[in-house]
């Protein structure tokens, strides 16, 4: 194993550990401690996804002319701090600036990421290094769930803090160890301001996106995934909590009762999404798009199940569903998506657009979800966000039909 793939498993090990000691019971921190109300916990999200759609594409092409490396480090150290800052102070301002600042670090990694590993280890092995990363994802998110629970029962605070702690612990490793040996800068003349250089790279990307059919419908997919994951992931604790309510079994507290829905999350995920990823791994273009497609379909289903459960079991059913489909479906989407970019020296900025779209429909669905949420109750923001769905799957469906994109030459200058 050559050193850039050990290098990207340490990365998805230790951002897959922090994340998890911070988002397995993030979301009751914050409506337990901080006490946020429906549109509060939305706005968290929309004020990070609107940072994360101003910096996207002007990090993205930093990725593509100065540094890769240099741009991942730069997120992770903002990411880890941004985190901290949430954790140590419990008030609803601080925690919607602290992820507005996440949302900055992490557009420095979106696209950055993934187009370094496509340059150090050819875009013919990214497939694989993707689904192989991702089952080490999922082991470590194990371990760092029973981490999670374990410091949730001394604080809320602690999981929080200690994971953006390790988060940008991540960032200075990569800084010492990250080697960069396929990134080319993007070229230019002696004489051209960097700002010139920054804005012939964002043109070529693109112009590479409307040359090329396949990646519009992807960024209009990723947009209404966003619309929909917006409501599902700030309002889903809260719904358990508020709503359904969580049983008194065996003396549980509600800590250990988010800390085995999330193991057996995990689990399901480990049984069920990886080996259907590892099948796929060989799969055409095409097959993978109607994975896709009917993975949505089901995923509409799923959480407006969640949505309307009245007991708690049935509640659990469906969000475990959807959390086992959410994982089959991200290392496939990823793929697709990279594998539909045909200029590698656009990479990243074509990447960054993707994430672009993702933040544009969270930030344009969550205050209408938010204000859902607040008039008539976390039930219908639910609804109302797995009814976004709807438009991916016709998209998806135009994509099934699409021919698989083909190289296209794209000028370096205006």
């Amino acid at each position: 194993m050559n050193l850039p793939i050990r290098v990207w498993y340490f990365r998805t090990a230790g951002s897959a550990f922090g994340d998890t000691l911070v988002w397995t019971l993030a979301p009751v921190y914050f409506v337990q401690t901080v006490g946020m109300s429906p549109l509060q916990l939305v706005l968290v999200g929309t004020f990070m996804e609107i940072t994360i759609f101003i910096c996207e594409v002007p990090t993205g092409i930093i990725a593509d002319v100065v540094s890769r490396r240099l741009s991942i480090v730069i997120g992770y150290l903002v990411m880890g701090a941004a985190i901290v800052f949430s954790a140590l102070i419990a008030e609803p301002w601080a925690v919607i600036v602290a992820w507005s600042l996440w949302g900055l670090g992490y557009t420095f990694t979106s696209g950055a990421e993934d187009a370094w590993l496509a340059d150090e280890v050819g875009i013919g092995q990214v497939q694989r290094v993707y689904l192989r990363s991702a089952q080490i994802g999922r082991i470590t998110s194990l371990l760092a769930i029973v981490g999670s629970v374990a410091l949730g029962l001394v604080s809320l605070r602690l999981p929080v803090l200690v994971g953006g702690m390790v988060i940008a612990a991540v960032g200075v490793v990569l800084a010492l160890v990250m080697p960069e040996t396929g990134f080319h800068p993007a070229p230019r003349e002696k004489t051209e301001s960097a700002i010139r250089s920054f804005a012939t790279t964002g043109r070529a990307a693109a112009r590479h996106v409307r040359r090329t059919p396949v990646l519009l419908l992807i960024l209009a997919i990723t947009a209404s995934w966003g619309a929909w994951s917006e409501a599902y992931d700030r309002l889903g604790q809260a719904h358990l909590i508020r709503d359904v309510g969580l049983p008194d079994f065996a003396g549980l507290s509600y800590v250990v009762w988010f800390g085995v829905i999330a193991v057996v999350s995990l689990l399901l995920t480990l049984i069920i999404a990886q080996p259907l990823n590892l099948r796929l791994e060989q799969a055409s273009r095409q097959t993978v798009t109607r994975v896709l497609l009917l993975a949505d379909v089901a995923l509409i289903a799923t959480v407006t199940a969640f949505a309307l459960a009245g007991a708690f079991w049935l509640a659990l059913l469906a969000m475990l569903a959807t959390n086992t489909i959410r994982s089959l479906v991200s290392p496939l989407f990823s793929s697709w998506l990279n594998q539909s970019i045909t200029d590698s020296t656009v990479r990243a900025t074509v990447l960054s657009f993707a994430s672009q779209a993702d933040a544009l429909g969270q930030w344009t669905g969550g205050p209408a979800i938010g204000a859902i949420g607040e008039w008539f109750g976390i039930r219908a923001a639910l609804v109302a966000g797995a009814a976004l769905l709807a438009p991916a799957v016709g998209l998806y469906a135009r994509a099934v039909g699409r021919p698989a994109p083909i190289d296209v030459e794209i000028e370096s200058t205006p």
